[in-house]
Parts: C-alpha cells; structure tokens; sequence
C-alpha cells in the first residue's frame, strides 16, 4: 500500500462531505422554517355557524396546542439529539458505518415524504400535535446519528475535511432563512410554502444518499479508510497476542476498552468543552432573545416586516457559514494556542450585548443599544465567530489523537456539540425570562 496519500481529484471527497453536511441539518432547518405552518394547523376548530366577529377573534386567540408548540417542539428535539449523539460516540464501533449513514438518510427522507403528503391531508389538531412531534424525535435522533458518523469519518482525513461538513451545515441555514424571505415576499399561501420546503429537503437527502454511494469508490476516500483498517487491524492482533500472554478473560478486555475512551477523551477534553461552551453561548442567545429583538426605525413598514428575517435569521446564518468556510484556507489559532479558549470564552459577552438591545416585550433591562446598527454589528460578530471557532475546534479534536483513535474522537466531539445545543436549549429559557 503507497504511504503517500493520493491527490483529491477534483476535489470530489471534500464536494461530498459539503452535500453530506448539508443534507444532516437542512431538513430540520426546514422544519423550523415552517413553524408557522405547523402552528397554523393547530388552531382550534371552529363550529360551523360563526360571526365575523368571532371569526377574528378566534384568528387572534392562540390554542394551546399553538402556545405550547415551541416548547415541546424544542424539547422533542434536542433530547434526542443528545441521547443519540451519546449513544453513536460509545457504539460507533459496533454498528458499521454504512449502516449508521445510509440508514439514516432513509429514515430521515422516509419522514420528510410522510410530512409533504400531510400538508395535503387534513387532521385534528391534537392527532397533528403529537404526529408532528414524533416526527421531530425521528429526524433529530437520525440525524445526531448522522452527524456522529461523519465527523467521525471526517476524523480519519486530513484536519481540513472537518470543514466541508461544518460549511454544509452552515448553508443549510442560510438556505432556509433565504426560503422564509422568499415565502414572505412572495406571499405564498403557508400550506404551499410548507409543501415546497419538503420536497426541497427530500431532494436533498437524495442527492446526499447518492454522494454516500460514491464516496467509497474514490481512491482518496479508500486510501485513508485502508490505513484506518490496518491500524486497527494491527491492533487487534497485538491486543490478541498480548490477551493470550498475560491468560486476559473477556470482562478485562471490556475494560481496556473503556480506558481507551477515556484516554482519548483526556486528549481532546478543552476541546471538547470548548466547542459545547461555544454552542451553549450561541443557542442560549439565538433565536431566544434574538428573534424577540424590533427595529427601532419603522413602525409598521417593510423593513420592520423583514427585520428579523434578514437581520436575525439571514445575517446570521450568512455569517455563520463564512466562519465555518473561512477553516478551510486559514487554521488560526493553533490547537495549542491560549488565544483559542479565551477566544471562545469572549463570546460570552454577546450575551449582554444582545439583552441591551431593543428585545420586546422585555421586563427588567433597559434598552441601551436603540439604533438597529448595534443589532447587526452584533449579530455578525456573534454569528462568524460562532462558525469560525466552532469548525477550528471540530477540525482540530481528532487530530489531536493517534491516527487510529481518530474516529472516536471525532464522535466524541459530535456528543459534545450536541451537550452544547442541549445546555443553550434550557439555558435560553433563563436568559430570556432576565431581559
């Protein structure tokens, strides 16, 4: 076997790592993308004989269903966002990768097809409620599933193969802040938004299936893959040889297992953490308090209507994508520089930041920051240094292990993104109740 690693013709690895990466989040950011369609469908039947009256005011009163979708909504998601992500970094080894990835694509645009063809079908609003947040459980539990498997894939290339799956994700967002812009202008109708969004997001999945398929026949993607099977291989074998010298049973080779995680987790711990405290911060702050701020230079006018869209949703996700694709020409700081963690910990100041700004309906804080100026200098800053930072940290994690425990690592640090989205999920509720 060469020990020179082959050329990325075309760059066809990295080009299907970025489908991949975009085919992990863009369903679930359509999803978001429709919450307005989901709660439509939620509101309260109203009896046959109603006044115009009643009418309106039914269409201003909120079911409790509508008022509690959010919620549980957020709740269905990253619960088993965590578990999965938990339950891929400790039994990756015991599911091939193949299965994990092609399984999950399936299952995944299996539920999107189901969620298209019950736009046009028409239900009670609880029998919707609790379909919809079944669904939810599946994509998310899949797709952490997903996510854990490629970056552990991504962890047996080169450090810069991290990127293409975090600049996909990215574009996921973007993708979808850019449909809801284009569904407001529009003025589509929400059921046919909705149905567009989900056949966009089956589309996509295919095409990512399809990117699976052919990543196996490229010589780069072999190469690394081949070495990774000799390493472990050669492992095993000394593993064997040294069981049968020293007469080692079963239960103590579990063991010997165990401390292998751990000793790969005590590599790559401030990492680790790192990339959970940048997603604690950023989850915690968007779109919680974020989504809640208004302009302060309209009332009532276009740029007020398109405010949060294009100042929240859009700037955000445009600047998050830069950060995550800005990894992939320039790697500064280094995985052993001070300045990376302290970098990490300044965001924290974006909080306040954001609380001083003009978030409505708000309680305790005054609004220090009334120019709308403040708002988007903010969330650019926010945004590009939660992508560049997050992606440096996922890059550099399984490099800081042997070649062979790489897989591991990178698995272990889609757990701890994954802690990160669940730590902001609750912590949200905190930060915005203090505003």
């Amino acid at each position: 076997m060469a020990t020179t690693s082959p050329k990325d013709k075309y760059l066809a690895v990295w080009v299907i790592f970025f489908m991949l990466g975009l085919g992990t989040l863009l369903p679930w950011n359509f999803f978001m993308t429709a919450t307005m369609y989901f709660r439509n469908r939620l509101k309260d039947p109203l009896p046959t004989e109603v006044s115009a009256n009643q009418t309106e005011a039914a269409g201003q009163h909120q079911s409790v269903l509508q008022t509690k979708f959010n919620n549980v909504m957020t709740l269905c998601a990253m619960l088993p966002l965590l578990l999965c992500t938990c339950l891929t970094s400790f039994l990756h080894a015991l599911v091939p990768q193949r299965l994990r990835v092609m399984g999950s694509l399936f299952i995944i645009m299996f539920v999107f097809i189901i969620t298209a063809v019950l736009v046009k079908v028409p239900l009670e609003p609880l029998p919707f409620f609790s379909i919809t947040m079944v669904k939810i459980i599946i994509i998310n539990s899949f797709g952490a599933v997903l996510q854990g498997s490629l970056f552990g894939m991504a962890g047996l290339l080169p450090a810069s193969y991290t990127t293409p799956i975090m600049s996909g994700q990215g574009l996921a967002g973007t993708f979808a802040a850019t449909s809801m812009i284009c569904a407001i202008a529009s003025g589509s109708e929400l059921e046919d938004a909705a149905f567009g969004y989900f056949i966009v997001a089956c589309v996509v999945i295919f095409l990512s299936i399809l990117s699976y398929v052919l990543l196996p026949k490229l010589t780069f993607f072999q190469f690394y893959q081949e070495r990774n099977r000799k390493q472990r291989s050669d492992d095993e074998q000394n593993a064997v040889t040294l069981m049968n010298a020293e007469n080692k049973d079963a239960a103590a080779d579990e063991k010997q297992q165990s401390i292998s995680m751990m000793k790969i987790f005590q590599k790559i711990w401030i990492l680790a953490s790192s990339v959970c405290f940048i997603f604690t911060v950023t989850i915690g702050t968007f779109p919680a308090i974020t989504a809640d701020t208004r302009s302060t230079l309209a009332d009532g006018g276009t740029w007020e209507r398109y405010f949060v869209p294009v100042s929240c949703f859009l700037l955000f996700n445009l600047s998050d994508w830069t950060g995550r694709s800005l990894t992939a020409v320039c790697m500064w700081p280094g995985k052993d520089s001070r300045v990376l963690p302290a970098a990490i910990l300044a965001r924290v100041v974006f909080v306040p930041l954001f609380m001083l700004c003009n978030v409505q309906p708000r309680l305790h804080l005054p609004v220090f920051f009334h120019h709308d100026g403040f708002f988007i200098a903010f969330m650019l800053l926010f945004a590009f240094s939660n992508g560049y930072l997050a992606s440096l940290c996922m890059c550099y994690g399984p490099k800081n292990v042997l070649p062979h425990e790489a897989e591991t690592a990178g698995a272990i640090m889609a757990f701890f993104l994954a802690l990160g989205l669940a730590a902001g999920a609750a912590i949200s509720f905190l930060f915005r109740a203090l505003v």
